[in-house]
């Protein structure tokens, strides 16, 4: 018989509503094909309808391999409920319209999987006019996290949102001032420091949001899943240091396969025994700490009122009070 996943997963049905971004490649491709076949609703949101079309594809085919071998667990129907949503985190725009899609489509969410990104881009800015990282890792998930954060407090108990972040944010900085590296130019734009920044945003907002949603049925919590070997590194391929590190940590066994990298974000999103957890970095498939910098309130405090600022333009007043 197959094993499936290691841990224990919550009861998955229909009626759980699962957020992937970046839900057809990597750990986004693994985490969204394994919670839909334990059963759930599935919606990767990624760019590329195409390709999300034959993300599906690829899922089914890997289910019916899955049932064949006798994985323990697995939904009963022949079919994965796994349907794609255009979003592009690096567009303001785009990000608006797929909360506007969801809405008109979802009236319930359970879990919001905020994974998408990209790591140690060169320099570069959106038409929105953000840092290319800090807009495609943070700011748009924090528009969704925004929007969304009102149907999941309405949708029943054990609501769960997770942050793929990265231990990168052990090397990472803050300064207000320099937050969007505009004081840089391309040469020295220090690509590992910001790519560092933006994961530390994501943990310094998980810990905002548990401030204020303490007493609710949402918990968020953060990830790290591990040196992964997934098309993220197409960000930095033209850096040769970081070319020979990878493929000296692979050589030696330190890098993880995107299923075993999707296994600490599927753990942490269905496994029974976090329902009430809160705050936590999990790494290896088990809850730890981050780092004291992402720690600092007054940073968080900060940063929450920048992000508020960098979006003035997208959240109205009301939206702002149910953050509150």
């Amino acid at each position: 018989m197959g094993s499936g996943l290691s841990f224990p997963t919550v009861p998955l049905t229909k009626d759980k509503v699962v957020v992937v971004t970046g839900g057809n490649t990597g750990i986004g491709y693994e985490t969204a094909k394994w919670i839909a076949m334990y059963g759930a609703h599935v919606i990767i949101a990624c760019r590329s309808e195409e390709r999300a079309t034959k993300a599906i594809e690829r899922m089914n085919q890997e289910f019916a391999e899955e049932k064949a071998r006798g994985t323990e667990g697995l939904m009963k129907e022949n079919s994965l409920d796994v349907h794609f949503m255009k979003l592009d985190c690096a567009s303001l725009k785009s990000t608006r319209e797929f909360i506007e899609t969801f809405k008109q489509k979802e009236s319930k969410l359970h879990l919001l999987l905020l994974n998408a990104g990209i790591a140690m881009h060169e320099q570069e800015y959106t038409d929105d006019g953000y840092e290319l990282m800090f807009q495609v890792n943070y700011l748009s998930h924090f528009l969704i996290t925004s929007k969304l954060l009102p149907i999941m407090r309405e949708s029943g108990e054990d609501c769960r949102i997770v942050l793929v972040s990265s231990d990168a944010h052990l090397v990472s900085s803050f300064d207000m001032d320099k937050i969007q590296g505009k004081q840089y130019t391309k040469a020295n734009f220090s690509r590992m420091t910001y790519y560092g920044n933006s994961k530390l945003y994501q943990i310094m907002q998980m810990y905002s949001l548990n401030k204020k949603l303490h007493n609710t049925n949402v918990t968020v919590n953060c990830i790290h899943p591990g040196i992964v070997e997934t098309e993220i590194s197409r960000s930095f391929s033209d850096l040769q240091r970081w070319k020979v590190f990878f493929r000296m940590t692979k050589l030696f066994g330190g890098t993880k396969t995107p299923f075993e990298g999707a296994k600490t974000l599927i753990n942490a999103a269905i496994n029974p025994k976090y329902k009430d957890l809160r705050n936590a970095y999990h790494t290896n498939c088990k809850p730890s700490t981050s780092n004291r910098l992402s720690r600092n309130e007054h940073y968080q405090d900060q940063l929450w009122e920048y992000t508020l600022g960098c979006l003035k333009e997208y959240l109205t007043e009301e939206d702002i009070q149910k953050l509150q």
